[in-house]
């Protein structure tokens, strides 16, 4: 609860100071609290999972299951914005689940319990992003969006680690301080990516941190992903890169 309230309280403060910054200020449309509610709710539960994950697996495992959220967001979209999704879709949701099961390597042992809420945190990120896309369509602000979930799940964080405060040292306060302004700092040049490309053209290249995150744990935690957790990277990258030149090849460009 202590790294994911270090991670969203500096994306707040980032949020609250462009938004402090714009010329409309810190207005927010009526018919957006519903969404900005669920956006903030489901995105809490994802981070929490998420950084629950990570204690408990390795890293590269831990981020392709969280990967899946846009596999969610094809099964929420359905219900959430009433679009429908083709066969092509739907063949790669179930692709990804079943490389989803190559990293979980469902079983009766606790490791496959911290992998089913890992993919939790996918299934809450998943539902987050499509809500930030009905958000979008009603025209609210990106940092109106993320500046609300920051402080929910700030808020939300808060109590626990209160009750279950663990002293710092000087270098995990600064490790805390840095692994948030990284994650503002990715959230940030993905927005900017997302308003200046087409979102078929680079969403695929979010899945390039899982490749970071592979590289990382080999070389500062000592990970080594087993051959059952490459297959799943492999289908779930895999099916990643085919839906993206599925979609660019099907649509014009904008």
């Amino acid at each position: 609860m202590q790294k994911a309230f270090f991670r969203n309280a500096v994306a707040a403060v980032a949020a609250v100071i462009m938004l402090a910054r714009s010329e409309e200020g810190f207005k927010i449309k009526k018919t957006s609290w519903p969404g900005l509610f669920m956006r903030s709710f489901c995105g809490s539960l994802g981070l929490i999972c998420n950084f629950y994950a990570i204690d408990k697996l390795g890293l590269a495992d831990s981020n392709i299951l969280n990967k899946l959220s846009p596999f969610f967001a094809i099964i929420f979209s359905v219900f959430i914005l009433k679009e429908k999704a083709n066969k092509v879709e739907w063949l790669s949701v179930i692709v990804a689940f079943i490389g989803a099961a190559f990293v979980i390597k469902p079983s009766m042992q606790i490791t496959s319990f911290y992998g089913f809420i890992g993919m939790l945190g996918g299934l809450g990120a998943g539902i987050a992003y499509t809500f930030v896309r009905l958000l979008g369509k009603k025209g609210e602000r990106g940092p109106v969006i993320v500046m609300c979930f920051s402080i929910f799940s700030c808020m939300i964080t808060l109590p626990f680690m209160i009750i279950n405060f663990k002293p710092m040292s000087p270098r995990e306060l600064i490790c805390l301080l840095l692994a948030g302004c990284a994650a503002t700092g990715g959230q940030l040049c993905i927005t900017t990516a997302y308003t200046k490309a087409p979102a078929r053209e680079i969403s695929v290249f979010d899945y390039t941190q899982i490749l970071f995150a592979a590289l990382l744990g080999i070389f500062f935690l000592n990970e080594i992903p087993d051959k059952y957790s490459l297959i799943g990277y492999t289908i779930i990258i895999g099916i990643a890169i085919f839906k993206w030149w599925y979609t660019v090849k099907r649509k014009p460009a904008a």
